[in-house]
C-alpha cells in the first residue's frame, strides 16, 4: 500500500513538472500530455528553422581582404561558397570605381576564389572603399542589375 501511494506522488510531481515546463493551464492529465506534445512539436519546428537558417548562413560564407600595394594599386582577395555570376558583379564594380584589373587570377571548383591586381585610373581610392564595392557586388542578386 504504502509503495502504491509513493508511485502516485512520484507521478503527480512529474505531471506537476510537465505542466510547468510546458506552461500548461490544464489539470487533466491528458491534458498535460497534449500540451506537452504540443510543445515539444513546436520546439522541432524551431530547432528545424534555426537549422535551415544556419545552413544557408554556412553556404554562403565570405571572405574580402584588400591590400594597397605601390601608388595605385590594390590587391583583392575574394571567396565565397555562392557561385553564380559573381565575377561579372565584381568587374562591374570595378569599372565603376574606375579600377583596371591588371592581372586577375579565378578559381570555381568548391564555390568562387579570386586574387587580382587592379590600379586606379586617376582617383585616390582607399581599401575600405574598395572592399565596401566587392562585398555590394557579391551580395547583388545577378550580375545585370545595380
Amino acid at each position: 500500500m504504502d509503495s502504491r501511494f509513493r508511485k502516485r506522488i512520484a507521478l503527480r510531481r512529474k505531471f506537476h513538472m510537465l505542466r510547468t515546463l510546458t506552461r500548461s493551464k490544464s489539470v487533466k492529465k491528458s491534458s498535460i500530455v497534449i500540451d506537452a506534445f504540443l510543445y515539444i512539436y513546436k520546439l522541432k519546428l524551431k530547432l528545424e528553422a534555426i537549422q535551415r537558417e544556419y545552413s544557408k548562413l554556412m553556404n554562403y560564407t565570405q571572405e574580402v581582404k584588400v591590400e594597397k600595394i605601390n601608388g595605385k594599386g590594390f590587391i583583392v582577395r575574394v571567396s565565397c561558397k555562392k557561385g553564380e555570376d559573381i565575377l561579372v558583379s565584381i568587374l562591374e564594380a570595378f569599372e565603376k570605381m574606375g579600377l583596371n584589373v591588371v592581372q586577375a587570377r579565378v578559381s570555381c571548383n568548391n564555390g568562387f576564389g579570386m586574387e587580382a591586381i587592379v590600379e586606379a585610373e586617376d582617383q585616390a581610392l582607399d581599401v575600405r572603399a574598395v572592399t565596401e564595392a566587392v562585398l555590394k557586388a557579391i551580395e547583388k542578386p545577378g550580375g545585370d542589375e545595380a
